[in-house]
């Protein structure tokens, strides 16, 4: 399988053999779409994240649980993605939401990899108008089991439970939208912006394994991985995987699941 994080160059050599995923999204409520139609990388197709990569929220479930597959499957077919296109996917946050859609290709044995820089490093025009992809063949997959984690076996203490937002919301200083502030205790902070650099591009290997050996990941570690409702985690996992050390597991509702039942308890601080 490719390598998770590709860059310019890659593309540019390989581009006419891969499908480009445009998966922009804001937590502040901007649209997605309208930044994509504003413009985008040549021949990307949108990915919506809330009608392809999440299913319905609830706070039993958190904001962005995983889709059904059956739903990923058919939103990829709709685009004219099929079961051996490889993809890669980009955002203009350093590939911290692009990675939910590269993850969940990856765990159900697609080729799929983060454009490394995004639209931040591209350094073409860009295009306003929509590829036309002929619908594809997009096989659905169940979810693998052992790529995943419950709230159960989050808090058991067994794995390195790595928190990926910003240092301010794991220390319970802001909550900008989840029911309570803090984090699951226990839990580490490495937030996922912080694996990036300049142009948005990830720290080289060397830098990104002396970050995770800093919270006590190395080679063979379990890692359980959450955000704020499972979307960043991803790039967290994502940049496991560059540097080396392995696969890790998602916890899909995140803090946004946990948070919504009081009794749960919260830590706050570092």
């Amino acid at each position: 399988m490719i390598d998770p994080v590709l860059d310019q160059d890659w593309l540019r050599a390989r581009g006419d053999r891969v499908v480009l995923a445009d998966v922009r999204w804001y937590l502040d409520g901007r649209s997605g779409r309208a930044a994509y139609e504003s413009g985008h990388l040549p021949g990307a197709v949108f990915v919506d994240l809330n009608r392809v990569l999440a299913g319905p929220a609830s706070p039993a479930a958190g904001r962005h649980p995983l889709p059904d597959p059956g739903t990923f499957a058919a939103g990829l077919a709709e685009l004219g993605i099929g079961d051996d296109e490889p993809v890669i996917a980009y955002d203009d946050a350093g590939g911290t939401v692009a990675a939910r859609l590269v993850w969940l290709l990856r765990i159900t044995g697609h080729e799929a990899a983060l454009l490394d820089g995004g639209l931040t490093a591209y350094d073409g025009e860009l295009d306003r108008t929509e590829p036309h992809r002929p619908p594809a063949v997009f096989t659905p997959r169940p979810w693998p089991i052992g790529r995943m984690a419950g709230i159960e076996e989050t808090i058991a203490g067994s794995a390195v439970v790595l928190d990926a937002r910003e240092r301010a919301r794991f220390r319970g200083e802001v909550e900008p939208v989840d029911p309570r502030a803090g984090h699951i205790p226990g839990a580490r902070s490495l937030p996922g912006r912080e694996n990036l650099g300049a142009g948005q591009r990830f720290l080289p290997v060397p830098e990104l394994r002396e970050r995770f050996a800093a919270v006590g990941v190395n080679e063979g570690t379990p890692v359980i991985a959450y955000c704020g409702s499972g979307v960043t985690a991803c790039h967290t996992l994502l940049a496991m995987e560059h540097a080396g050390l392995g696969d890790g597991r998602l916890y899909p509702g995140s803090w946004s699941q946990y948070s919504s039942d009081p009794r749960r308890p919260a830590a706050v601080g570092d």
